[in-house]
């Protein structure tokens, strides 16, 4: 099969190998009359045997046969290659085609792309284009006026020798891709011209033009390098070594061959893996690891998306120095794969989620053993002891990527068997199942692998995979960016480009201990095709990198709502994301940005405080309002002995927030909050309604700011150091008498304010079947609101900023839940003298 690349064409722009037929009008045909070919019987006399080449004498026609028949097959071999390099010059030509247009928009008011973006996609097309040209017109007409003399080693020798163009064009390859998928997220128009580019049919063939992807043509100028090395090695073997070409092809094979070594190692691992039934190359489109579930246990799976199949490995246990290997649990051809609804979802299996408790359990230890990394790095330590808690830390990382994710995604093959993943990330999984869906747009084929084709595409796995390291930041190096640290404030403002009225609402992810979490959900602005929600959120960052926002239509339809809590049946408009630049993020101003999605653009501004700076308690300069003031002057100014607006909070969070999911953890919309802070400060008559109208989780974060804003922690600065130490008591007697001692030493105002909140949390925890809120839940919460030490002495406690959960933070939730698991606390019984509650409160 001499059609090197010029494999018929299908849609895709790939060619397919064609066989000749034996006997077919294009084979080499010798015929053995003394009418022979004169070249071929020429040929013969050169070559100096000294036997004339008369039809009776058998022994001299083989020789010459053979001449004969490596001159034509020479030029059988150039035939080939001329078709494919002429439909190679049309896809580039096709790839070049929309280059001119975006240029010119480029410099007007309405760009399509930027100039720099243009250059990225398409950098050095035009000159790969313009060597191909010259090749191709000076080689066509030698093959078409073909006689055993022509020579054309000269043009391949050049041709090897401008291969530096193709270095810059493989280096650039990876960030090319990347840049053409994100414009085409954020750009309707780019994604349209992306994705159906018209590549011009050869001149004799019936096809007129075919559509083919952006991503498929730049994939094309890789294909060809490897190919242009085989038709050499064609060409030597039926070239005669004393043929003036010999030398020349000679040379321009050992300069494309060196050149393929130097650059397969650098090629984006999207190299071919094995051909599809179709005879197209089978290319690796996205890989990443998944968490699966299978016979009721959660297993760490790396799955790899090919243009036909998708498969489910796992990284087989090799001995040090072997070669690793994946090991295939299951794999469906994308022809057989089909994403169940929610309706069929329900006889799946259940997802058996873990309690957010023991997730920030683990969360807390994981940043302990950090800080005890620092420390010992920053104290030389010994390597080994760093060795072994990094070990660890691995561990339990490895535990919380395993058992944190809790968003289904389940695939079902036609055949029967149904496979179900669970992602931490809606926005992961709309990638994976937008990746599939793009894919079986094409023509697919159904078809099962035989155990050696399920070998071969399995062992190229190791060598093609993207994503090498489980995502833990134990994986990562000591000089990547450890990510932010602190909280991260984001208003949400609108949104526009949709193209009819939905109820809409935006949802954001950011990524913490390597994977992304949604922390965030605006309201749904009702039946609009431009929603105003402007509204602010404070989102705890932990070693973050990015920011994602997810745009959703509301479903209401009551039919597709799925009985599986986890299970998101709304609608994804758009997605996309930024990374959060820490020299950008970190400004006191607020920062604003756009994000386009599909054509969709959403307007948000966010700024960044960092952990040590969010931890300052400053005293408020008014100390007529109640936000920021001590609470023994606000207790005195009120006469009371729990201040009104922990009443009024606790009050209406027990009236209609108490079986409210999440209540206490999720934020609050900012606004709101500080709405109600203005309010209360302001001591308005107005607060009994606008409490009765806000949001609950409103009112939460109200009483959470309260406390965090004390200028001195309701359990006070003096006592920190004390409580720190009762808590890491290991005698039980010793433990409560410490315990209760410190409660005793607690000035009354703070003392029977606590006493109040205390209740109240236990109130809430009663409630946990439905409001999911725990007592361990409610003291990671409060924990550091109520105990953070204030700036004078949080200094001495805070020894990294990234020490988000360090050990002060674990000790602080440990003594809160202490006394919410104590049984019931009385004033009187503490103080023995002092009346529990006076008529006010």
């Amino acid at each position: 099969d001499f059609n090197y690349g010029a494999d018929e064409f299908d849609a895709e722009g790939n060619e397919e190998p064609k066989a000749l037929p034996e006997g077919s009008e294009t084979m080499p045909y010798i015929d053995e009359s003394p009418t022979m070919s004169p070249q071929l019987s020429a040929r013969g006399q050169e070559s100096g045997d000294g036997v004339s080449p008369t039809p009776t004498d058998g022994l001299s026609t083989g020789g010459e046969r053979e001449a004969g028949k490596g001159l034509e097959m020479r030029k059988l071999v150039l035939s080939g290659f001329l078709a494919s390099e002429e439909i190679y010059i049309n896809q580039l030509e096709a790839l070049l085609l929309p280059m001119k247009p975006l240029k010119a928009t480029a410099t007007t008011s309405q760009p399509v792309l930027t100039l720099q973006q243009i250059e990225t996609i398409f950098y050095k097309i035009q000159d790969i284009y313009e060597i191909h040209k010259e090749f191709y017109d000076s080689l066509c007409p030698k093959v078409q006026q073909w006689d055993s003399n022509v020579t054309m080693g000269h043009l391949f020798q050049k041709l090897a020798s401008q291969l530096g163009v193709y270095k810059a064009f493989v280096d650039n390859y990876k960030i090319a891709l990347e840049t053409a998928e994100k414009c085409s997220q954020s750009n309707y128009q780019f994604q349209k011209i992306s994705e159906e580019l018209k590549v011009k049919g050869p001149k004799d063939s019936k096809e007129s033009h075919t559509s083919v992807t952006m991503e498929a043509l730049l994939y094309k100028p890789i294909d060809r390098v490897t190919r242009s090395t085989l038709v050499l090695h064609d060409l030597l073997k039926h070239t005669p070594a004393d043929h003036p070409d010999y030398p020349l092809l000679q040379d321009a094979l050992r300069i494309s061959q060196n050149f393929l070594s130097s650059i397969n190692e650098d090629i984006d691992p999207r190299r071919t893996a094995v051909t599809t039934p179709k005879g197209e190359t089978r290319q690796l489109v996205k890989d990443g690891f998944l968490v699966e579930l299978s016979e009721g246990s959660r297993k760490l799976r790396h799955v790899f998306l090919f243009t036909d199949v998708l498969l489910c490995a796992k990284l087989k246990k090799t001995a040090v120095g072997k070669h690793q290997q994946y090991d295939c649990k299951w794999y469906v051809p994308l022809a057989d794969l089909v994403f169940p609804s929610p309706e069929e979802s329900e006889h799946c299996p259940q997802v058996h989620v873990i309690p957010d408790h023991e997730l920030e359990d683990m969360k807390m230890k994981i940043s302990a053993i950090k800080s005890e990394v620092q420390k010992e790095k920053a104290n030389k330590g010994q390597s080994r002891a760093i060795e072994r808690l990094k070990k660890k830390m691995f561990e339990n990382e490895f535990w919380l990527l395993l058992n944190s994710p809790a968003i289904p995604f389940r695939i079902h093959n036609r055949n029967g068997k149904s496979y179900l993943f669970l992602l931490s990330s809606d926005y992961e999984r709309s990638e994976w199942r937008e990746a599939i869906q793009k894919l079986q747009k094409k023509d697919l084929q159904a078809f099962v692998l035989s155990s050696v084709e399920l070998q071969v595409l399995t062992g190229s796995c190791f060598k093609l995979r993207t994503v090498h390291n489980i995502p833990v930041t134990s994986n990562k190096d000591d000089d990547e960016s450890p990510g932010l640290y602190g909280f991260l404030h984001v208003i949400v403002h609108s949104a526009k480009g949709f193209k009819q009225s939905a109820n809409l609402y935006c949802t954001l992810e950011v990524d913490s201990f390597g994977y992304f979490v949604s922390k965030a959900k605006t309201r749904v602005f009702r039946d609009t095709t431009e929603p105003q929600w402007n509204e602010e959120f404070e989102i705890e960052l932990e070693g973050s990198q990015s920011l994602r926002i997810l745009c959703y239509e509301k479903c209401y339809d009551k039919t597709k709502l799925n009985k599986d809590n986890n299970e998101i049946v709304d609608k994804i408009m758009g997605k996309g994301q930024i990374q959060l630049d820490p020299q950008a993020v970190q400004t006191k101003n607020w920062h604003m940005d756009v994000i386009e999605m599909n054509g969709i653009k959403v307007e948000f501004s966010m700024k960044f405080t960092s952990r040590d700076m969010s931890l300052k308690r400053t005293p408020s300069k008014k100390q007529t309002g109640v936000f920021g003031v001590k609470i023994s002057v606000v207790t005195k100014r009120e006469r009371s002995k729990v201040p009104y607006i922990v009443r009024q909070c606790i009050e209406e969070v027990e009236k209609r927030g108490i079986e409210e999911v999440g209540i206490y953890r999720i934020s609050g919309v900012a606004t709101d909050i500080q709405a109600l802070k203005a309010v209360f400060d302001a001591n308005n008559k107005d607060i009994l309604v606008m409490l009765s109208d806000m949001d609950i989780n409103a009112i939460a974060g109200t009483l959470k700011l309260y406390f965090r804003e004390l200028p001195e922690p309701l359990l006070t600065d003096r006592l920190y150091p004390a409580f720190m130490e009762g808590i890491a008591l290991s005698d039980p007697a010793a433990k409560e008498n410490c315990m209760m001692h410190l409660l005793r030493s607690l000035p009354d105002p703070n003392l029977i304010t606590f006493l109040f909140l205390l209740e109240h949390l236990k109130r809430v925890a009663e409630k946990e079947p439905i409001n999911k809120m725990s007592l361990h839940n409610l003291a990671t919460v409060f924990g550091p609101t109520l105990l953070r030490p204030s700036e004078g002495e949080s200094k001495a406690h805070l020894t990294l900023a990234s020490d988000i959960w360090s050990h002060d933070v674990m000790a602080q939730v440990q003594v809160l839940l202490y006394y919410l698991q104590h049984p019931p606390i009385s004033f009187t019984e503490l103080k023995r003298n002092t009346l529990y509650f006076s008529t006010d409160v």
